[in-house]
């Protein structure tokens, strides 16, 4: 079996992020939650994980501001892939890019977007 993954799913909307959830455990991998970006930095700096789903519109620190966080905590999340999922990603591609996310899905995400994004990052841990 692959290896499992842990993945921390932000966003401010308590039925996406169940939803998110629930796809990321049915792959047979762990999820953990932050209902904004304050939280997830909480979270961050507690526990390991490898793959963080991120909205970017939410209350007290939005998303771009978690990427400038762990850009200026570099030790914090050191491997953590960040995956920006927004139906406002376009808006911010620029800065996004700058910050280094390469990664960045619209939602409403598919099933399927979700089941290429867990292939591909077992694969870039095992190479």
């Amino acid at each position: 079996m692959a290896r499992e993954l842990s993945f921390l799913v932000v966003d401010d909307n308590e039925d996406i992020r169940d939803v998110f959830c629930r796809l990321v455990e049915r792959a047979g991998h762990k999820a953990s939650t932050a209902g904004d970006g304050q939280e997830a930095v909480d979270i961050l700096q507690r526990a390991h994980f490898d793959v963080m789903l991120l909205d970017l519109t939410m209350p007290r620190m939005n998303g771009v501001d978690v990427v400038r966080w762990l850009k200026s905590h570099p030790d914090v999340a050191p491997s953590l892939k960040v995956v920006v999922i927004s139906a406002w990603a376009g808006e911010h591609r620029a800065v996004l890019q700058e910050l280094g996310i390469e990664t960045v899905m619209q939602k409403p995400l598919r099933i399927q977007q979700l089941t290429d994004l867990i292939a591909e990052t077992l694969l870039d841990l095992e190479s």
